[in-house]
């Protein structure tokens, strides 16, 4: 029996995000305190005060993720996760909790990816849509056709867990990949306010900045397991986590599958660490027989 420590990312945030944890706890208030100076400007104003626009911008919310996630985590006395996995930008935070980044260095890759990937959302104007109730197979073999047809990027970005995946790409294809979606018989095929096609190949212009980066930053060997997006496996080597945190931003979130592999591997308690409930509801579709819970 494992225990599995998980994290989510970006479109979990909420105003008022952390201010609890700020208020009533010395070492949570110091590391957001340390956070402000690292970005340079008080992330925590918009985090406790800031509107859902405020929130919404991609350079804003990553970073109050990952910082709100890391700062719950530490409040929790004595954990030992034999295990972790992040959503998408909380890959970050779970490479914080099995100590192969420090805080400060992950902060600023996270400052950094999240900057490159607003850049590559101006160049680029694009979406994604959430695709329920129909096979990851058909949605797959609908987005190759709409791309071969028609020139525009559309691709499975985000496989969340069976009878949800969310779809990447231009706006066009994203629009004509929806209607193909509903008269192939999806539930709904609902195009999501989100600012670009993250998890595509649109993200290819924050790609070599990121590299560069993450290059740049020392990685420790981990104190255990992580179990990587785009591999969907479990991953110890630091090169190979490199590696595949660069691939992330244009290949696809493959939680379903991680999720999978944490259970097989002998996961049977997921922890969610962070703002809202999104993976906790997840992982109780994929592996029913799990015990869910979460700190925020």
């Amino acid at each position: 029996m494992k225990h599995a420590f998980i994290f989510p990312g970006q479109g979990s945030q909420f105003s008022g995000m952390g201010k609890n944890l700020y208020e009533n706890n010395a070492s949570a208030k110091e590391l957001f305190e340390q956070a402000n100076d690292i970005l340079g400007f008080r992330i925590t104003d918009l985090l406790f005060t800031g509107s859902d626009e405020d929130l919404r911008q991609t350079k804003v919310t990553q970073p109050a993720v990952f910082i709100h996630s890391v700062a719950a985590y530490r409040t929790i006395e004595g954990a030992k996760p034999d295990m972790v996995a992040g959503h998408s930008l909380g890959e970050f935070s779970a490479l914080v909790a099995n100590n192969t980044l420090r805080f400060e260095d992950a902060l600023k890759l996270v400052s950094i990816r999240a900057q490159a990937m607003q850049k590559a959302c101006e160049i680029n104007p694009s979406t994604m849509a959430a695709v329920l109730a129909l096979e990851d197979a058909k949605v797959e073999e609908i987005c190759a056709a709409v791309q071969n047809e028609t020139g525009e990027v559309v691709v499975a970005a985000n496989y969340n867990c069976p009878g949800q995946l969310v779809i990447s790409g231009s706006r066009k294809g994203i629009e004509v990949a929806c209607e193909r979606l509903k008269a192939a018989g999806a539930k709904r095929a609902l195009v999501l306010p989100v600012g670009g096609a993250f998890h595509s190949s649109l993200m290819a212009p924050a790609k070599e900045e990121l590299a560069a980066a993450i290059e740049a930053t020392h990685f420790n060997e981990p104190s255990c397991l992580v179990y990587q997006n785009v591999v969907a496996a479990a991953v110890t080597n630091a090169d190979e986590i490199k590696q595949n945190l660069i691939n992330q931003l244009t290949g696809a979130v493959r939680w379903t599958q991680s999720v999978q592999a944490m259970a097989a591997d002998g996961a049977t308690h997921f922890t969610e660490v962070g703002p809202g409930k999104v993976l906790q509801g997840l992982v109780g579709k994929i592996f029913k027989d799990a015990v869910v819970d979460g700190v925020s």
